[in-house]
C-alpha cells in the first residue's frame, strides 16, 4: 500500500469520527430541549362552568299605534257653524266638537211631531164610529160594508200613528247628528275643515282625527322559527313557563333609554305572514304623559321564560374554527387541553349561553389559548371575576350566578 492511500484512509476515518460526534451532540441537545419544554408548561387563565338560573328575554323591534283611532265624519248634510275644540288638545267622551246648521232638521222634526199629533187626534172619533157600527150591525141598522169600512179606517189610523212616530224618531236622530261629539276620550289633532264649509253625510274626508294615547299599543314581530324553538324548550323542560312574568314587557325608546313604565303582552297572532315568516305580538303600555306617540320606533324586551340550569361562559372563552364553528378549550383533571365544539344559543351581556358542548364543572380557557393545542399540558390559573385578572395559587372559581 502506498503512502498516498494510507493518508486517504486516515482522512476518511477522521471525517467519520467527526460526523458521529456531531450527531451525538445533536441528539443530546434535542433531548435537553424536550425536557425543558415539558417542564415549562404554558400558563392559561380558566373559569369553572356552573349551572345557573337565568331569565331569558328576546328583544324585538316594533312601532307604536294608538289604542283607539276615530276619523270624525258628519252624518248629515249641512254647513259647519262652529268648531268647538282646541286643535291638538285632549277631549272627553261626549264632548261636542262641531255644530252643523240645525235649522232645516229642526223644521223637519217639528213637522213630524205635528203630523203625529194630527194622526193621534183622528183616532178617537174613528174608534167611536167603529164601536157604534158594531152595535148597530147586530140590529141590522147599518150594512156590513159600512162596518168593514169603519174598521179598516181604524186600522189605517193606527198605522198612520206608527208611521209618524217613526218619522219623529228619524227627525230627532238627524237633529242630534248636527251636534258632532267625541266618541271617546283622547287626543284630537287639527281640524281639516273650518267654519262655513258645506259637508255631506259620511264623506270621504274626515273633519278631524281622534286618538286614544293612554294606554298605547306596541306592535312587534317575531319569526316563526323563534316560536318553534321556544315551544320546544318549554316542552323538554329547558325553560320553565312563568305566565305572569312572560306577560311583562320592558320598552326601550329610539334613543336607547328605557321607558319608565312596564307593558303587558296582550295577545300573539295565530297567523304567520307567508312573505316574512313572522307573526305579530301586541303589547299594551301605559302612557299617561304621552311620551309614546303613534308611529314611534321602539324595542320591546319580551320574557321567554326561566332556564333553571343554564350554562354561561365569557365571550372571550369562545373561538372559531376556519369554518366558523364555535369551539372552547377545556382543561381536564390532568391539566390536559381538550377542544370542545359548542352550540351557542345567544349572547347575554358579555357571556354566551351554551346550548350544548359544556357541562357544569368544566374549566374553560379564557386567556392564553393562543399558546395551547389539543393534548398539550398547561398550568391553569383561575380568573378573578371582580378584576378580570388571573389569581395565582387560587382555586378555580365558578361564574357568578345571574339574578332572575
Amino acid at each position: 500500500m502506498s503512502i498516498t492511500n494510507i493518508k486517504r484512509i486516515q482522512i476518511a476515518a477522521v471525517i467519520v469520527m467527526s460526523a458521529a460526534g456531531l450527531m451525538t451532540a445533536g441528539c443530546r441537545g434535542q433531548g435537553n430541549a424536550a425536557q425543558t419544554q415539558q417542564k415549562a408548561a404554558p400558563t392559561v387563565t380558566v373559569v369553572t362552568v356552573g349551572a345557573q338560573r337565568v331569565e331569558l328575554t328576546t328583544e324585538l323591534p316594533g312601532r307604536t299605534s294608538a289604542y283607539q283611532v276615530a276619523d270624525i265624519r258628519p252624518q248629515v248634510n249641512g254647513i259647519i257653524e262652529k268648531c268647538l275644540f282646541t286643535e291638538g288638545s285632549d277631549v272627553k267622551a261626549g264632548q261636542q266638537l262641531y255644530q252643523i246648521d240645525q235649522a232645516p232638521f229642526q223644521v223637519k222634526y217639528d213637522s213630524a211631531r205635528a203630523s203625529l199629533g194630527k194622526a193621534k187626534a183622528n183616532l178617537p172619533s174613528i174608534r167611536l164610529r167603529v164601536d157604534r157600527y158594531r152595535e148597530l150591525l147586530s140590529d141590522n141598522a147599518v150594512s156590513r160594508q159600512d162596518y168593514d169600512d169603519a174598521a179598516a179606517a181604524l186600522e189605517q189610523a193606527k198605522a198612520e200613528i206608527e208611521y209618524w212616530k217613526t218619522a219623529v224618531d228619524a227627525a230627532r236622530i238627524d237633529l242630534a247628528y248636527t251636534r258632532v261629539s267625541a266618541p271617546f276620550s283622547g287626543h284630537i289633532g287639527r281640524s281639516y275643515l273650518k267654519t262655513g264649509t258645506l259637508v255631506t253625510a259620511y264623506q270621504a274626508q274626515p273633519l278631524a282625527t281622534l286618538q286614544q294615547l293612554d294606554p298605547i299599543y306596541v306592535d312587534v314581530v317575531q319569526s316563526s322559527a323563534e316560536l318553534l324553538r321556544l315551544r320546544r324548550n318549554l316542552e323538554n323542560g329547558r325553560l320553565s313557563a312563568d305566565v305572569e312574568s312572560r306577560k311583562k314587557v320592558r320598552i326601550f325608546l329610539e334613543d336607547g333609554t328605557m321607558y319608565s313604565l312596564e307593558g303587558s303582552l296582550q295577545f300573539a297572532d295565530v297567523t304567520v305572514d307567508p312573505t316574512t315568516g313572522s307573526y305579530s305580538l301586541r303589547i299594551v303600555v301605559p302612557n299617561p304623559d304621552h311620551i309614546l306617540l303613534p308611529g314611534m320606533f321602539v324595542r320591546a324586551v319580551v320574557n321567554e321564560g326561566i332556564a333553571p340550569q343554564a350554562i354561561l361562559i365569557p365571550q372571550q372563552g369562545v373561538s372559531r374554527t376556519p369554518k366558523g364553528e364555535p369551539v372552547a378549550w377545556v382543561v381536564d383533571e390532568t391539566n390536559t387541553v381538550q377542544q370542545r365544539f359548542l352550540k351557542l344559543d345567544r349572547a347575554i351581556g358579555h357571556q354566551w349561553l351554551i346550548d350544548s358542548g359544556l357541562k357544569a364543572g368544566d374549566r374553560v380557557i379564557v386567556e392564553g389559548m393562543m399558546n395551547v393545542r389539543s393534548g398539550s399540558t398547561v398550568t391553569a390559573v383561575p380568573l378573578n371575576q371582580d378584576t378580570g385578572k388571573a389569581q395565582a395559587g387560587a382555586p378555580s372559581d365558578t361564574l357568578a350566578k345571574l339574578n332572575p
